[in-house]
C-alpha cells in the first residue's frame, strides 16, 4: 500500500489521533493497519462520495476501512471527537449559540406515504 497523498495535515491528525482507539490485538497474525490509513480512506470516501469499493489502491482495502469505521461507532469515538472539537471551539468563541441546533438529523418524507408504510430502504429486507 503506497500512499502518494494525505487526506490529513500532521496537525489535524493530532487532535484527531487521541479520539479513535486503536484495535485490540490478538496472539499472532498480522499488525493491524494504523489508524490514519483507516481514517484517511474514510475521509477520501466522504470527501468524493464514491463507492467503498472504488476506494484507490493507496488506501487499505474498502473492507478494513470500513470495518474500523463500524469498531470507532461501536467504541462511541465519533461522539467523543464531536465533543472534543466543539469544546475546543467553545473555548475559543468560535461558536455562536444562538444559531445551533439541538437535532442535526434528517429524515426525508415521501408525498403521500402512509403513515404505517415501511420506508423505501426497509423494503424487501427481513421485515
Amino acid at each position: 500500500m503506497k500512499r502518494s497523498t494525505s487526506e490529513l495535515t500532521d496537525q489535524q491528525w493530532a487532535h484527531i489521533e487521541p479520539c479513535l482507539p486503536s484495535l485490540p490485538r490478538g496472539k499472532g497474525g498480522p499488525k493491524p493497519i494504523s489508524n490514519r490509513a483507516c481514517f484517511e480512506g474514510i475521509l477520501w470516501v466522504l470527501r468524493s462520495g464514491a463507492r467503498w469499493r472504488d476506494l484507490p489502491e493507496h488506501y487499505p482495502s474498502p473492507s478494513t476501512c470500513w470495518r474500523r469505521l463500524q469498531y470507532w461507532e461501536e467504541q462511541g469515538a465519533w461522539l467523543k471527537a464531536w465533543r472534543k472539537f466543539l469544546r475546543a471551539l467553545d473555548q475559543q468563541s468560535r461558536l455562536n449559540w444562538e444559531e445551533s441546533f439541538s437535532d442535526g438529523s434528517f429524515a426525508p418524507a415521501k408525498k403521500g406515504g402512509s403513515v404505517l408504510e415501511k420506508p423505501s430502504g426497509v423494503r424487501g429486507r427481513n421485515g
